[in-house]
């Protein structure tokens, strides 16, 4: 009897244990949407001047540099991440502060394609140890120009129909890396580098989701190609409380325009 109730008695530790465990994270979900009252943005048409038998067999291209969806305002293309409450940009996550089941995650490779003479996808987010895979499926050469200040400085011509994979893992790094195509200059994208699991890129519709962010008083910081939400002030983000199961955030004022 004895033994009956001690094992009673321990499941019902773990039960209370898993409980408390699961109210200390949650889900973020919000909108980047573009301010109302402002024109919204068309996207025009690229100056297309090398193979173009290839690069125009589907249509003329447009730049992509500013999505904004006619329907609801939103914005694609933003990269949304948490940071810990504290102005200071050398501040980083705790330990305690990251999801355990993030442990068990696994180096990935992270796949740039350019099926067309565009670049897709034309905003890459990665992790630290990942590695960037560049594909050429089209049958026209690319090269891949990339210059950091933590990842390197790489420039391979990819011939048609293969592969270039970056030779090391990568490396924290603050500042988002462009990367182009020389052959074909129209051809533009970046790639943002983080250290923590808490970001996420917003959809055709402005929407995002961040998935087992902790639960308490942080901050949310929001990266467009053109700019930062705030400008120098922004980099710091802004203060947010999250709490469980999911935080809803308001839909959030970014004019991504390009700035003059």
């Amino acid at each position: 009897m004895r033994l009956l109730m001690s094992c009673v008695w321990c499941c019902a530790l773990a039960a209370v244990a898993g409980a408390d465990d699961k109210d200390k994270w949650a889900t973020v979900k919000g909108r980047v949407v573009f301010p109302q009252g402002a024109n919204l943005p068309k996207p025009g048409t690229l100056n297309v001047t090398q193979d173009k038998e290839h690069c125009l067999s589907k249509g003329q291209l447009l730049d992509e540099s500013v999505l904004v969806n006619p329907k609801n305002r939103g914005v694609k293309n933003v990269v949304v991440y948490l940071r810990p409450d504290d102005a200071k940009l050398t501040v980083e996550f705790t330990p305690q502060q990251i999801h355990p089941d993030d442990a068990k995650r696994k180096p990935a490779e992270v796949v740039v394609d350019q099926p067309c003479c565009v670049f897709v996808k034309r905003i890459t987010v990665a992790r630290v140890g990942d590695t960037l895979v560049v594909k050429n499926p089209s049958p026209v050469a690319h090269n891949f120009y990339w210059e950091s200040g933590n990842n390197g400085s790489h420039n391979p011509n990819i011939a048609k129909q293969t592969d270039w994979k970056m030779p090391n893992a990568l490396v924290k790094e603050h500042l988002p890396i462009p990367y182009k195509c020389s052959v074909h200059p129209w051809m533009i994208g970046y790639v943002r580098v983080f250290d923590h699991p808490y970001y996420a890129v917003t959809d055709e519709n402005g929407d995002f989701e961040i998935k087992n962010a902790p639960v308490g008083k942080f901050r949310i910081a929001y990266w467009h190609e053109n700019g930062i939400r705030g400008g120098v002030k922004g980099r710091a983000g802004d203060p947010i409380e999250i709490a469980g199961p999911t935080t809803e955030l308001k839909p959030t004022d970014f004019d991504v325009s390009p700035k003059p």
